[in-house]
């Protein structure tokens, strides 16, 4: 499960790929209930834009936000079918969520380590999300978050490192570049097919001198 996650802050990669204004102000690091950058498209005007969302998917029926603390991560064999997240799927709130790196814990050294991993090519990339609208009633003010899609990464020679031996390996959902816009504006049966399609692209652990 992926829990943590660097933003790009490159404002002119993210302009030329994504067609929208990166916002100044959001932390460096993104863990549940964090605030990050998610890219999504109105399904009225085909206007694409940027907001920060909060990481943690809340279903409008949540009595809290509590329930975000779990449901960061969605897999996308079953999202269409949880009532968590059935909704935002049927309805194609589906999202970008561009980063730099993510983390996922390798258990090679009979302990959890958290690695960094990144695109091969040290470019930013683009990570599918699902996206939704609710309404906390205490405060008065709507609050938008998402989780993040991820599919099976047995056979991906970097990730089949991560989690515990015993467990499933998984992945986010890595959209590519020239399918951002096919994601973006996708109806419910074209993105059951689209994360049909997506692989895994080269992935690579970031080294730090401390290793």
């Amino acid at each position: 499960m992926c829990s943590h996650f660097t933003p790009t802050q490159r404002s002119q990669w993210f302009k030329e790929k994504l067609g929208a204004e990166l916002p100044t102000e959001f932390p460096p690091e993104t863990f549940p209930s964090y605030l990050a950058p998610v890219i999504v498209q109105s399904r009225q005007s085909g206007r694409v834009a940027c907001g920060l969302a909060r990481f943690g998917f809340i279903p409008p029926w949540a009595k809290d936000d509590k329930m975000g603390r779990h449901t960061y991560n969605a897999r996308s064999e079953t999202v269409h079918q949880k009532p968590s997240f059935r909704g935002a799927w049927r309805q194609g709130q589906y999202g970008l969520v561009p980063v730099d790196r993510f983390f996922e814990p390798s258990y090679q050294s009979g302990k959890a380590v958290a690695w960094p991993i990144e695109l091969a090519t040290g470019e930013p990339f683009a990570i599918a999300c699902l996206w939704e609208r609710w309404l906390d009633s205490r405060r008065e003010e709507v609050v938008v978050s998402f989780s993040l899609l991820t599919v099976n990464a047995d056979h991906h020679p970097l990730m089949s490192q991560c989690h515990r031996p015993s467990e499933e390996k998984r992945s986010p959902l890595i959209v590519p570049a020239e399918r951002y816009a096919d994601w973006l504006s996708a109806s419910e049966p074209e993105a059951a097919k689209l994360v049909q399609e997506f692989r895994l692209p080269d992935l690579v652990r970031q080294v730090s001198n401390a290793d």
